[in-house]
């Protein structure tokens, strides 16, 4: 099955771009970055209270890496359902991160706030393609 799903690019600062993509977290609409060099999508640790039961949040074992920094600790949640167009995911183990250094540099630029970033995991996991001319992020299961 393919989906097709379109993405939303904008200039950050003078010389570069964001592309954004909406998904649905559990019902609920979601912005989420969409970065290639992400190895794992991931969600800010304020803005995913308003789409999970907090107290299924667990404290995560180990740190990750990226973002400008290799120490950022992080929990992870169970995710009832994300939806990206046509495609359902169900029972996603997601992690969980503090990325309001991105909501706040955001919010500089006057720009819209972000859910998370959707990265490698499931990119490559639906065989992701971005076609930048059509602004289309194309999904294959």
């Amino acid at each position: 099955m393919k989906t097709i799903i379109p993405l939303t690019i904008f200039p950050i600062e003078n010389d570069g771009f964001h592309v954004k993509v909406s998904i649905m977290i559990n019902g609920k609409e979601a912005s989420m970055i969409l970065d290639t060099g992400a190895s794992r999508t991931v969600f800010d640790e304020t803005r995913i209270m308003e789409f999970v039961d907090d107290n299924h949040i667990e404290d995560h074992d180990r740190l990750s890496s990226g973002l400008g920094t290799n120490s950022m600790t992080s929990k992870k949640v169970l995710i009832g359902k994300i939806q990206i167009g046509e495609i359902e995911i169900v029972g996603y183990d997601a992690t969980i991160l503090d990325l309001q250094h991105v909501n706040q540099s955001y919010e500089k630029l006057e720009l819209e706030p972000v859910e998370g970033v959707l990265g490698g995991d499931i990119l490559n996991d639906y065989n992701a393609v971005i076609d930048y001319a059509n602004k289309e992020l194309i999904l294959i299961s």
